[in-house]
């Protein structure tokens, strides 16, 4: 049985990754750190309270965060400023939690003797890069602060593992959607606003042409990829794409999800936004192969899902 410890888990991915945490039999014991500047404490609703301990702790307090890492097996670092738009608007604050807060999280693992990290890296390492799908090969180029912040993240994670002998895995997080997605802030996912505009009876607001391109995957499948990295073998220093291996135009979603909902709105277009890519396409062949990961949830099943939990907020 492991105690495992999940940075940001009130937050949206972090909490479905507790859930699923919570679900496996050889966990015993899941530690929540989270500041609550994101997160939500009705993310963690309705969840057994004698295997969780939740504690409001801000990775950049590496004072208070290190004593979160007794007893600790695996960590799990979700905590992040996850907004290429606010990483560029707020470049200090947004640094101090992605690259220091990072640090600290790597720093106290190796101190208290984690066995292994997973991070939440980001599909943003490959830039605008005209090469599809993306690899994990290809040379990193980051086109926005918070992108710089997720390669950075990755090289700590090795050098971790090469001159400390901590056990890393990096994921880099394509774009991720489902249930608890907040869509009340600015920079939220962009499927989450969709959900609560067509639900609303709202058009959306798209930045650029809609033709733009993202590998969308269901929450419960970067869950799974998260647990196989927590426990495959030889994957220790590695990088690992976390996407569908689908790529979908912005418009082509949005005429999915009016479909779903049985509305149909014309969307608002607007200038694109600052750090935003054109393509982006996952290649997930290292992941299935040396992680046995295999996407379970279809963009349509997902987007149903994701629709219905919305929907049942809102009569809530």
């Amino acid at each position: 049985m492991e105690n495992v410890l999940v940075t940001g888990g009130a937050g949206f991915i972090g909490s479905a990754l507790v859930r699923g945490l919570l679900a496996d039999e050889q966990v015993q014991r899941v530690i929540v750190v989270d500041n609550f500047d994101t997160g939500k404490q009705s993310n963690l609703e309705g969840l057994d309270g004698s295997r969780i301990d939740v504690r409001r702790v801000d990775v950049r307090d590496y004072q208070r965060l290190e004593d979160c890492f007794t007893a600790v097996d695996v960590v799990f670092h979700e905590a992040a400023v996850a907004s290429v738009p606010r990483s560029v608007q707020e470049p200090v604050e947004t640094h101090g939690v992605n690259i220091d807060g990072t640090f600290n999280v790597l720093r106290a693992a190796a101190h208290k003797g984690v066995r292994r990290v997973v991070f939440a890296a980001s599909s943003a390492a490959y830039g605008n890069s005209p090469e599809m799908p993306k690899s994990e090969t290809m040379c990193p180029d980051p086109q926005s602060p918070y992108a710089v912040h997720k390669v950075t993240g990755e090289y700590y994670l090795k050098t971790f593992w090469d001159n400390f002998g901590l056990e890393t895995v990096a994921l880099r997080y394509f774009n991720v959607f489902g249930p608890r997605q907040d869509p009340s802030s600015p920079y939220s996912g962009v499927l989450s606003i969709f959900a609560e505009r067509l639900l609303s009876g709202d058009a959306p607001a798209i930045h650029g042409d809609g033709e733009q391109t993202r590998d969308f995957i269901f929450v419960d499948d970067i869950v799974q990829l998260n647990l196989l990295a927590a426990r495959a073998e030889g994957a220790a220093g590695r990088v690992y794409n976390g996407g569908r291996g689908e790529e979908t135009t912005l418009n082509q979603i949005w005429k999915m999800m009016q479909e779903a909902a049985g509305v149909e709105l014309e969307p608002k277009y607007h200038a694109p936004r600052s750090g935003d890519i054109r393509r982006s396409l996952a290649d997930v062949t290292r992941a299935k192969e040396e992680l046995g990961f295999e996407p379970q949830v279809s963009l349509a099943e997902g987007l149903a899902r994701m629709l219905d939990w919305y929907r049942a907020q809102r009569r809530a």
